[in-house]
């Protein structure tokens, strides 16, 4: 379809979040839509999204299909899949279904639109920057005592992220009602006595075991 060929040539989806566990930007659904809209316009095209629900074993998935269709009813689709989360701490049905959704929506959109989003977390440089920054440094010349915690801190918070297709405020959120603390972000877990940050510790290892 010269349509859609013509909206990948030209779009340039951005990064418009955020995660501080592992400090690097990424692109949500939303933010491809956004790029995207104008660009369809422009062909005389339009994009639309769907969902469904599949039981795949004895596991939820939300199936989520992304349509292109020209102005002579041409049309090209791509689905994407993202699994509903079985430990529902923190968040009610709804919620669980929604985030599901989101990341579904967004993996169909980018195998649509040729989007690789498979970069940035992974690379070695991003791994150092993440480390560093759960650890701490200090540029004075003499460096600042590690503490292990704030390290594991921020590896279980991406587990738990990728385990139960949640993001990171969730993850915040999740801690914030079990232990009654305002954890916000990662400062704020910085912040805790070390009694509080060993009992948080140990509550992320009973979530990703």
């Amino acid at each position: 379809m010269k349509e859609l060929i013509e909206i990948q040539s030209k779009l340039e989806a951005p990064k418009g979040q955020y995660n501080t566990f592992g400090k690097y930007a990424y692109r949500s659904a939303e933010d491809i839509l956004g790029a995207v809209k104008p660009l369809a316009t422009e062909q005389k095209a339009s994009i639309t999204l769907s969902d469904d629900v599949v039981l795949v074993g004895n596991r939820i998935y939300m199936k989520a299909t992304a349509t292109i269709t020209n102005e002579v009813g041409e049309s090209f689709s791509t689905t994407g899949f993202a699994r509903e989360s079985e430990n529902k701490k923190g968040m009610d049905d709804s919620q669980i279904s929604g985030s599901a959704s989101s990341y579904a929506r967004k993996y169909a959109l980018n195998g649509l639109l040729a989007i690789d989003d498979t970069k940035d977390a992974d690379s070695n440089e991003q791994r150092q920057q993440t480390t560093n920054a759960a650890t701490g440094t200090q540029s004075s010349g003499k460096a600042k005592q590690k503490n292990p915690l704030h390290s594991e801190f921020g590896k279980l918070a991406k587990k738990i992220e990728s385990k139960n297709n949640i993001d990171e405020q969730q993850v915040y959120s999740i801690i914030s009602g079990q232990f009654g603390l305002k954890v916000n972000e990662f400062m704020d877990f910085v912040k805790l006595s070390e009694q509080k940050k060993q009992t948080i510790i140990n509550f992320m290892r009973n979530s990703v075991s």
